[in-house]
């Protein structure tokens, strides 16, 4: 038992000091190199600051709608929903999403619907949404604003990230970035 217990102990401490102090550290030291210090993407337009790492909510006609929220948009409590494919529940709220987004956008099938607009992400506050997701959204935003569809999709175009050195992930446009961008075109 001896032979057990004090390995044991000491993987215990080491493991609290390691990742309670040194990991913790050596973390916020790498974030002092990023951009903006670690301290998140700020994003700022006629006076006022935005966090542009964060998902926010925009359901209004006029804006490219976001990506669903688990959580509300709440960034003191990012998660998903945490329930399954198959949960009823889960499948009602998918559901609903769907009819919204059909009610808003008569013109868009319902096979056309990107996933990612209908489902939130793991963290509940993901600001992205696919390409595809916003430029099925182009009809509605034209007609509410009266801006052409060629104008929006080279908006759309103008905002696209792409993947981390051309391999890593998927293109993606942030919500709040190309709002922002649509609310410059529409003061023009």
């Amino acid at each position: 038992m001896k032979t057990n217990i004090i390995p044991a102990i000491r993987l215990t401490l080491f493991c609290a000091i390691f990742f309670s102090g040194i990991y913790t550290f050596s973390l916020l030291g790498i974030a002092k190199f990023a951009s903006n210090g670690g301290k998140g993407e700020i994003t700022t337009q006629n006076g006022k600051t935005y966090y542009s790492n964060i998902g926010q909510l925009f359901t209004d006609d006029k804006y490219f709608n976001s990506r669903p929220s688990a959580v509300g948009y709440n960034a003191a409590g990012s998660a998903g929903s945490n329930k399954g494919p198959s949960n009823p529940v889960y499948l009602a709220e998918v559901q609903a999403r769907i009819d919204t987004f059909m009610v808003h956008n008569p013109s868009v099938k319902r096979i056309e619907i990107p996933s990612d607009l209908v489902t939130a992400s793991g963290s509940g506050l993901d600001p992205n949404i696919s390409v595809q997701g916003a430029k099925i959204q182009i009809k509605r935003i034209a007609k509410v604003r009266s801006i052409s569809e060629e104008k929006l999709l080279q908006l759309i175009d103008n905002q696209i990230e792409k993947p981390l050195f051309g391999l890593f992930g998927t293109a993606k446009v942030n919500v709040l970035k190309l709002n922002l961008a649509l609310e410059n075109i529409a003061r023009r």
